[in-house]
């Protein structure tokens, strides 16, 4: 139980990875602030199931307002943030030239400038307390790059840059600042992708998934976001106490082609 007494604010965790991270922080003590857009009732029966507090906040993380206030709002809920996990994240798929302002607008905002607002807003109180972990839940497209992804690719790369900044300086504090970074992971956000290859190929849902993960990750099996999210946990203890900076990819294989 090594966040007994810590509070958990994971974006984006109604589904997916980041309902795996909340759960996870969840079952090591941490009371956890849930937002999202999926169905939060059924998600925070699942976090509220480890015998934690646990309370939702709406935010749209593409509104910097909304973030202030979930902020706000978690602050007064539970006394402190001690671990922000920024996982909110869409997507969307085109060419460069045909790729639509507001959709890149729209993936900026919520994959890159959400974590940045969500993170200036939390660290001062996380340097007062000196202590306080940051994981951001980039990508393998924050390492390399795929076709028809530009937008999703320069948040993710991004999101590194910004992990990397935000650990210099808090390096000589008890605050860390590290990214996640997942291959392909079964996410609706993935499902999605497997869905539409399925319809345009002709082919089953079984071999549209194996057809995708192949392609690019050598294992040929999807990350779990439980296996994410131990990731994740290991961070937050003490033997990841000079893990600062790191970009840690959990993507069967992937980057090392």
């Amino acid at each position: 139980m090594i966040l007994k007494g810590k509070t958990a604010l994971v974006t984006g965790s109604t589904s997916g990875i980041g309902l795996a991270m909340a759960k996870a922080m969840a079952a090591q003590g941490a009371n956890v602030m849930m937002n999202g857009f999926g169905d939060a009732e059924s998600a925070i029966a699942e976090v509220k199931a480890y015998g934690v507090q646990v309370d939702y906040h709406g935010a749209d993380m593409s509104k910097p307002d909304e973030i202030a206030q979930m902020i706000t709002a978690t602050e007064k809920r539970f006394s402190s943030i001690d671990v922000l996990v920024n996982n909110a994240g869409i997507q969307h798929v085109a060419n460069v030239e045909d790729f639509p302002v507001e959709r890149w607008d729209a993936v900026i905002a919520i994959n890159l400038s959400s974590a940045f607002h969500a993170t200036r807003l939390a660290l001062p109180g996380m340097k007062q307390r000196n202590w306080g972990r940051i994981i951001n839940i980039a990508s393998v497209h924050g390492l390399v790059a795929s076709m028809q992804k530009a937008a999703y690719v320069a948040a993710k790369h991004g999101i590194i840059g910004l992990t990397k900044v935000v650990a210099l300086e808090t390096a000589n504090t008890g605050v860390t600042c590290n990214a996640i970074c997942p291959g392909w992971v079964l996410t609706p956000l993935v499902q999605k992708q497997v869905d539409a290859r399925a319809e345009r190929e002709k082919i089953s849902n079984d071999a549209a998934k194996h057809a995708l993960v192949s392609e690019k990750q050598p294992s040929g099996e999807f990350v779990k976001p439980e296996q994410l999210a131990a990731l994740a946990i290991f961070l937050c203890g003490a033997d990841a106490s000079e893990v600062r900076g790191a970009a840690w990819n959990m993507d069967g294989g992937w980057t090392a082609q």
